[in-house]
């Protein structure tokens, strides 16, 4: 034991004096390490961490069944589950509420909101940091007006104190006492909470909302999700409402909770796994072309302690302990460079991705350990065929190397390299590809020069919808005297933006036809002209389309083509039924929108259009259950510095209502492709690092073979040959090897294409992986960079002096 310490610290001391190999061999393993790692901690802060509350494996979320799980569902269905064996307890929530306004404790903010019933935190096994729960009575309605803050809010407007509970908190204009504080590990979104305040006998089938149960045992799952739907299946094959044909053919269930919350997030991190794995098999196969290539320095060591009866053992010994050192410092440069990639995409990432150190965790730190120290060993430990070295192998590398095995050996190493960066360098482009077509889309809309902001008008100040006509119509007058303000419009939704800012109205159709939903927005007679959405028939709104006037609308194409066969012009819209049934006359037809950006395939829904002074009451209350009103301006010069002249229009039409977000336009456009960006910032990262890797590893190899074959060389010039011909030798077998894993690595990805389409499709990308100008990009980019990797060897390849190679130097 002592003799193998001796020498793992002889080995160690000799690397240290001239750390040239082992700071370039750590170096490549930290950045497989650093790219696996940084993943991994995406994924154990995401998928395998479990959810914050008491025994988490007993949470399911129940409702209708969609492809990838439970989806929302609504008060009349969660009322029909009440008391289903196998579970304890059972909690109704709304996850989208809309931002509430508050004042009091500092200046009036709009802030966002959790409606919630009282059974939600029994259910989730959470109690209050400070405070209690709502009671039965608050959480009826027409209760108490209450409120519980979360912990960000309690610390940022309150300062963290406890006498924060009993206090007063102004929201929608009306005092509402705060009865808690939730704890930090609250993970359900919401700066304030209020009571859910269901009725008791809902015939809502509205599915905003999330139901979650507690079950007495995980292993009953199955057992509940089948009684969810034969209950709900049971009561729509009764039910005579507007829907119930339609829910009639629907399924319900269960599904874990922690997957029913990080629905997509699995799809998105295989594939960055999967990317990060192939930098690391790259960084390993690299590791092992620089150990085969660092036997080169030791052959004559080597053969002169096997002469001298070394073992096998003691002769693989200081390979094996370089091996090790490499490990130990690529692991630990890998954590920094992990720790360094999660700080430099956080802004990227979604909210629920966001880690709670910038650190990597202790699990982190294992996977890393495990990763470079083991790949750092196999490596050396694939090196060692070159170790047991005779006299005959000894006169034969004096004048090639690594010889003939060994070169044939790197050479695969390195097209292995290449066609595993081929890869990468393919689903980059893929992701580039759609991003650039997806900027090509016309939109429907104007994006240039127009700034906007959301304003949720206070319920006690403007409590109809003639008090928010009222509001917004003198808010636009007032913005469109602020200088450099072209136009100004007021409307509830923009004509484009994520699924989260649209609003769908449901029971809407033709006169005699069924029901059907489509996406509303009420807007002002300004809006079409300053969006430049192109009117197709009639005419747009105008300022005599008021409250008492005729009730008008206007549609999509896509909305007249589906609903009236592209003659919608003069006909009734209505919705609902009977005596309390609405219809508008159609007097004009519009262009189709993206409306949920250029890349989701549901972007072009039918769209209706109301003049916001003729919006019907329950629409608007609809509406401003879940969104703000939105106001556009088209301005001259920066857009980003009419803020504050926003700022004191609002402040001089609604003395303390707040706004709040400020965009521009092109902003709502780009965070309709957020996800796709951060797919291609993050696998262009990893196929950078792969061609670097590739590139490192191809001049590695012929730097090598180049300075084996100086004989040869030398030999070659001293019998004619130009040095222009040996250059041209050495580039040629340097591009052939590129071209040899670029062929390799386009075969793997369209033998995969079907594999990698399906990942795409789950990602919203329908493209497949035969694209041409893709591979053709990925074929110049790596023969380019073959080439460049090979040009240095090769010139020194032409300058080997002919009299050195007669010699015999």
């Amino acid at each position: 034991m002592n003799t193998w310490l001796a020498e793992i610290g002889r080995t160690w001391r000799a690397s240290l004096r001239k750390p040239g190999f082992l700071l370039l061999a750590s170096g490549v393993l930290a950045l497989g390490v650093g790219s696996s790692v940084a993943v991994f901690s995406l994924i154990d802060r995401v998928l395998l961490r479990p959810l914050p509350y008491d025994q988490p494996a007993q949470l399911v979320a129940v409702g209708p069944l969609e492809d990838t799980g439970v989806s929302g569902i609504s008060p009349q269905q969660y009322q029909q589950l009440q008391g289903i064996e196998g579970v304890r307890d059972m909690a109704l929530y709304m996850p989208g509420a809309p931002s509430v306004n508050i004042s009091g404790h500092g200046e009036p903010v709009l802030a966002s909101s959790l409606q919630m019933d009282r059974h939600l935190l029994p259910t989730l096994g959470v109690r209050p940091l400070l405070g209690r729960n709502f009671t039965a009575e608050e959480d009826a309605p027409h209760g108490p007006a209450v409120a519980l803050v979360s912990y960000g809010l309690w610390q940022r407007r309150f300062g963290g104190k406890a006498a924060v509970v009993g206090s007063s908190l102004q929201i929608e204009g009306l005092p509402h006492t705060i009865v808690g504080v939730l704890p930090a590990q609250f993970d359900v979104d919401g700066d304030v909470v209020l009571p859910l305040a269901m009725p008791a006998n809902s015939r809502s089938d509205g599915t905003n909302y999330e139901a979650i149960a507690r079950l007495q045992s995980p292993a009953q799952r199955q057992r509940v999700a089948a009684q969810v739907d034969a209950r709900l299946r049971a009561f729509y094959a009764r039910s005579t409402g507007t829907y119930g044909d339609w829910w009639r053919h629907r399924h319900f269930g269960a599904q874990d909770l922690h997957a029913f919350r990080h629905v997509g997030d699995g799809f998105q991190l295989a594939l960055f796994m999967g990317c990060a794995l192939v930098v690391l098999l790259i960084a390993l196969v690299n590791m092992t072309n620089l150990m085969l290539l660092r036997a080169l320095s030791r052959q004559h060591d080597v053969a002169v302690r096997g002469a001298l009866g070394a073992s096998t053992w003691r002769l693989a010994l200081p390979v094996l302990a370089e091996g090790l050192l490499v490990g130990v410092l690529g692991a630990g440069a890998g954590l920094g460079l992990a720790a360094a990639a999660l700080a430099l995409l956080r802004g990227f990432m979604p909210a629920g991705w966001q880690p709670d150190s910038l650190y990597p965790g202790v699990a982190a730190w294992l996977v890393a350990a495990a990763v470079g120290v083991l790949g750092a060993l196999l490596s050396a430990a694939a090196s060692l065929r070159r170790r047991a070295i005779t006299m005959d192998d000894l006169r034969e590398d004096a004048r090639s190397g690594l010889g003939w095995c060994g070169g044939r050996l790197g050479r695969s190493l390195v097209m292995a390299q290449v066609a595993l960066a081929t890869a990468l360098l393919c689903a980059c482009g893929l992701f580039a590809h759609t991003l650039i077509d997806a900027a090509r889309v016309p939109l429907g809309y104007r994006t240039q020069g127009i700034v906007t902001f959301e304003l949720a008008p206070i319920k006690a100040l403007y409590p109809d919808a003639a008090a928010v006509a009222t509001l917004s119509q003198r808010l636009v007058g007032r913005l469109r005297q602020a200088p450099g303000v072209e136009l100004a419009s007021a409307t509830t939704n923009l004509p484009g933006g994520p699924w989260r800012d649209q609003f769908n109205l449901g029971g809407l159709h033709p006169p005699g036809g069924e029901a059907d939903n489509a996406q509303f927005h009420a807007v002002d007679e300004h809006y079409f002209d300053l969006f430049a959405i192109r009117l197709r028939q009639g005419r747009a709104f105008a300022a005599t389309d008021v409250r008492g006037a005729e009730p008008v609308a206007i549609v999509n194409r896509t909305l007249a083509d589906r609903w009236y066969g592209g003659q919608a012009l003069g006909q009734l819209i209505q919705r609902g039924e009977g005596p309390g049934m609405v219809s508008a006359r159609i007097v004009g037809v519009v262009e189709d929108t993206y409306q949920l950006g250029p890349l989701d395939p549901r972007s072009r829904q039918p769209i209706l259009y109301r003049p916001l002074a003729q919006v019907s009451e329950d629409a608007l209350r609809a509406f401003r259950s879940f969104e703000p009103m939105r106001f556009a301006l088209a301005v001259r010069g920066d857009p980003g510095s009419y803020r504050r002249a926003m700022q004191q229009a609002v402040a001089d039409v609604a003395p303390g209502q707040p706004m709040d977000n400020v965009r521009l336009m092109t902003q709502v456009v780009h965070s309709t492709t957020r996800d796709t960006r951060m797919q291609l910032w993050l696998t262009g990262l990893f196929a950078a690092l792969a061609l670097l890797l590739a590139a490192a590893g191809l001049y590695a190899v012929m730097a090598v073979a180049v300075a084996a074959r100086a004989h040869e060389f030398g030999v070659r010039q001293a019998l004619g040959a130009a040095p222009t011909r040996l250059a041209w030798l050495v580039l040629r077998g340097g591009v052939a090897q590129v071209a040899i894993g670029l062929g390799l690595g386009v075969t793997l990805a369209l033998v995969l294409g079907e594999a990698l389409r399906m990942l795409l499709l789950a990602l919203g990308l329908d493209r497949g992986m035969f694209d041409l100008p893709v591979l053709a990009i990925v074929a110049l980019v790596l023969l380019g960079i073959g080439a460049l990797a090979s040009v240095l060897p090769a010139v020194r390849a032409g300058r080997v002096p002919p009299m050195r190679a007669l010699r015999g130097e």
